[in-house]
């Protein structure tokens, strides 16, 4: 159904989502969490870590709390937002020992978990955690891998950064059992296969990235690959057609699949 061209499209709300990697003798694994059912933004869904930005995540302060993180103001709140989300969401903290300059350990990582519902509920900001703790975030653990922007006539908008990270090996990711219910590692190839069977509900955009991410054998040619290669914006738009409107997206954005049939949409 078009549009209302007099209807002003809803604020865009920025966000991240960040892809945790991890190779595996199967091949390239990622992580990831299904929605709770009562979340109002993909719900039951299968998706990567990640949400909207936090006033908090603009705070200049986390300069100085951080390594390696991107000299535009926008792009580092959105490097930020997407370690604080998957410390909240999955319990992993991509942040060094100030005191070391060592990666956290799975022992210090068990320490912090109690100040995950603190800095969810806003009784502790990501900044107070990491001075309290004496830790430093590691921005530049993050590869820029995409960048999604959501079509102007959706009734909630998200420009949304996808990141992609090594997970160490010795933290444990588990999902929060409040915006996210359960939680996979899963090889791309198999969440692309159990979506095409109906056993996974994966959004469009989600899905598209799976596809990119499964060119990649290791997690060394994902970051690779994102070096020096900034994501294309993708802004999708809706193509009514005599058998009904598709979601589409531009062949330059580099995706496998450009379109994707909208089931109940009528055409022209």
């Amino acid at each position: 159904m078009p549009a209302d061209k007099n209807k002003q499209p809803a604020p865009i709300v920025p966000a991240a989502t960040v892809l945790l990697l991890r190779d595996r003798p199967d091949g390239l694994e990622v992580f990831m969490v299904v929605r709770h059912h009562e979340i109002d933004f993909a719900s039951g869904a299968l998706v990567f870590p990640g949400g909207k930005a936090d006033p908090q995540d603009f705070e200049v302060e986390l300069r100085e709390l951080s390594e390696g993180g991107n000299p535009d103001d926008k792009l580092f709140a959105a490097e930020v937002s997407a370690l604080r989300e998957t410390f909240e969401e999955c319990g992993i903290l991509l942040a060094n020992e100030s005191a070391t300059g060592k990666m956290i350990d799975g022992v210090k990582l068990a320490s912090l978990q109690k100040h995950r519902k603190p800095i969810v509920d806003g009784e502790m900001t990501f900044a107070q955690l990491l001075r309290q703790e004496g830790l430093i975030l590691q921005c530049g653990s993050l590869a820029h891998f995409a960048h999604w922007i959501t079509p102007d006539m959706m009734p909630k908008r998200f420009d949304t950064h996808f990141f992609a990270a090594v997970a160490p090996e010795d933290h444990l990711a588990l999902h929060d059992g409040h915006e996210s219910v359960d939680s996979v590692w899963i090889r791309p190839a198999v969440a692309l296969a159990e979506a095409e069977e109906g056993k996974r509900t994966i959004i469009f955009p989600t899905l598209r990235n799976i596809e990119k991410l499964a060119r990649f054998t290791c997690v060394a040619d994902v970051l690779g690959d994102c070096d020096g290669n900034p994501p294309f914006p993708v802004l999708p738009w809706v193509e009514p057609r005599d058998d009904g409107n598709y979601l589409c997206i531009p062949p330059e954005a580099g995706y496998d699949v450009n379109e994707q049939f909208m089931p109940g949409g009528k055409g022209k």
